[in-house]
């Protein structure tokens, strides 16, 4: 709320709104209290094993059940893969590889599986599930590696990297714990949010050369899946810790609990403890305990004084108890009063129950956020929630929870987005907010007019394969792709899109590509006919208008006679 415009509420106010918005007591965790909430729904734990058999497995399937019935869910537990079938899948919100191991679904199996996931479905990998359909290459996707390795069991130091997901928000910043550490063939750290990576200094036997990832997140289709090495020893599973480790997994799987699990590379932190380059603007301030920047009186601002940013994505997960007041500032001039950035500033909301161009997610006086995309992606009161507000140029995104639900453009000239500071607002006595992991990635720049994308870098597919051609870029394409195949690019949005061009070749009957927004079932909003082009490795480039307002992520649909159609080498957006 702008600065000039506040009022402090009392703080029984407060408590009684929170009361109103469903929060339970502070004696409940916030993963508890966000629990309570969720409907009751079922999950599917399958612990079929076609190699080494993990003798903690009766234990984590009890500890599910626990964690079930304290947390309105319920368990089916099956060593049978007749399970996996379209219709019997349907009624699980979630399902669980509990430390399986080796070739434990059938070509039918996996399918059914895949169409789950994709379809809006959660996958949940515990341990072993990583040692798991290794002649399967979905499902290096979905799981997000492959198991390597380990050494003995030990004792190592695991770092928690994200402390809002569910199910890392309760841990420290550092976590000693007893296990059998994984090593995998691959860094899921490209393609999957890390949660939790292991010091490989702090034990012997680690191979990822410092960057070791062991539990992750990340977005399969319009599904979700989340991964753990951690969970091969009994003891585990009576550790509270790790139970509401698997608890918050269980329902990120599942969709109650919302996060930003896209891949994050490349930011630099701002606050992750130290305050260094923060100024205090205006009344009140943030105490730092924890690495967690805690609101005190009002009403002011803490800014980041030491640079000012033009283009850029900025990233930072909050929490408030209840019906509290703050919000983000950006593109505002350097100052000692909080008001110039009312005044030459943006204000992004964190705020529940004001008006609409006023409330969560909104600009805030300027443009209210896409409520019900909002209020989708929003997790409760208590729970922490993170922002990615993204500036290029004067436009403005607002990405909650890794949703976009506001896009604003600036046409004010007394206000630039072009350059300015970030800051983040202490509102009042008894709006408790908190901030955690303010983080920053420079963008270099006016986003470019066009951006090309490689065929085979797909996140979900049907019925293609990478295939190997020596004049393509990389040397690799998207081949094998037959009448009624598709792929989806989840690192490829739509947004503003205008053209669409590929780079193919084509040895066969050729056909029809079409793009497609959102899923391989929405709407087609370009489509081009891809000619032989006489060889596999003769190239050419074909390109098409796109139509409407496209949104989502790019998939891309096939189409045409018997046999295989043509290879996608790249594939170019233009904005």
């Amino acid at each position: 709320m702008r600065f000039h415009r506040l009022r402090a509420r009392p703080r029984a106010a407060v408590a009684a709104a929170a009361l109103a918005l469903g929060v339970a007591g502070s004696l409940l965790s916030p993963a508890q209290q966000a629990g309570a909430a969720d409907p009751a729904y079922r999950i599917l734990v399958f612990s079929k094993t076609a190699g080494f058999r993990h003798d903690s497995i009766p234990a984590g399937t009890q500890a599910l059940r626990d964690l079930g019935a304290a947390n309105n869910f319920t368990v089916t537990a099956t060593e049978d893969a007749g399970a996996f079938t379209t219709a019997n899948l349907a009624g699980y919100k979630a399902v669980v590889f509990l430390s399986t191991t080796g070739d434990v679904l059938d070509p039918a199996q996996q399918t059914a599986l895949q169409g789950y996931v994709d379809g809006g479905g959660g996958f949940l990998g515990v341990h072993a599930a990583a040692d798991t359909e290794y002649d399967w290459p979905y499902y290096q996707q979905l799981a997000g590696a492959w198991f390597k390795s380990h050494p003995a069991i030990q004792q190592a130091t695991v770092r928690t990297e994200d402390r809002a997901h569910a199910a890392t928000a309760h841990l420290g910043r550092t976590w000693s714990r007893t296990d059998e550490w994984y090593n995998y063939r691959t860094n899921p750290r490209s393609t999957a949010h890390v949660l939790q990576s292991l010091d490989e200094s702090s034990y012997s036997g680690g191979e990822m050369a410092g960057d070791h990832p062991i539990t992750w997140c990340h977005p399969q289709g319009t599904g979700r899946s989340f991964y753990t090495g951690l969970g091969h020893t009994q003891e585990s599973y009576a550790d509270p810790a790790f139970r509401t480790l698997l608890l918050g997994g269980i329902r990120y799987a599942a969709g109650y609990a919302r996060a930003d699990c896209r891949p994050e590379t490349g930011y630099t932190p701002l606050y992750d403890g130290s305050t260094a380059g923060w100024s205090q603007a205006g009344p009140g301030g943030f105490t730092s305990a924890d690495a967690t920047l805690s609101a005190q009186g009002g009403m002011g601002l803490y800014w980041y004084q030491a640079k000012q940013f033009a283009s850029y994505s900025l990233k930072l997960d909050w929490r408030m108890p209840g019906d509290d007041n703050s919000g983000v500032f950006v593109g505002f001039p350097a100052s000692g009063d909080p008001n110039s950035a009312v005044q030459q500033g943006y204000e992004i909301q964190i705020d529940a129950t004001d008006s609409a161009d006023r409330t969560t997610g909104s600009v805030y006086g300027f443009r209210s956020a896409d409520i019900a995309a909002r209020d989708r992606a929003l997790n409760p009161p208590g729970s922490w929630n993170t922002y990615e507000i993204r500036v290029e140029g004067e436009r403005l995104q607002v990405f909650l929870n890794g949703d976009r639900i506001n896009d604003f453009t600036n046409t004010d000239p007394v206000r630039s987005l072009q350059q300015g500071y970030i800051g983040i607002q202490n509102h009042a006595a008894g709006d408790d907010i908190s901030f955690r992991n303010i983080r920053i990635k420079e963008l270099g720049g006016t986003p470019p007019a066009t951006t090309t994308y490689e065929g085979e870098a797909y996140t979900s597919a049907q019925g293609v394969q990478v295939a190997d051609h020596g004049p393509a870029s990389g040397g690799r394409t998207l081949g094998y792709i037959e009448n009624g195949d598709w792929a989806g690019y989840g690192q490829a949005p739509l947004d503003g899109a205008r053209t669409f061009s590929a780079r193919v070749s084509s040895a066969g009957a050729g056909g029809t590509l079409q793009v497609r927004s959102g899923s391989a079932t929405g709407p087609v909003v370009g489509s081009v006919a891809v000619p032989n082009t006489g060889g596999w490795e003769t190239f050419a480039t074909v390109s098409t208008g796109l139509t409407g307002t496209p949104g989502g992520p790019v998939f891309l649909t096939f189409s045409g006679g018997a046999g295989s159609l043509f290879d996608v080498d790249t594939f170019t957006l233009g904005r």
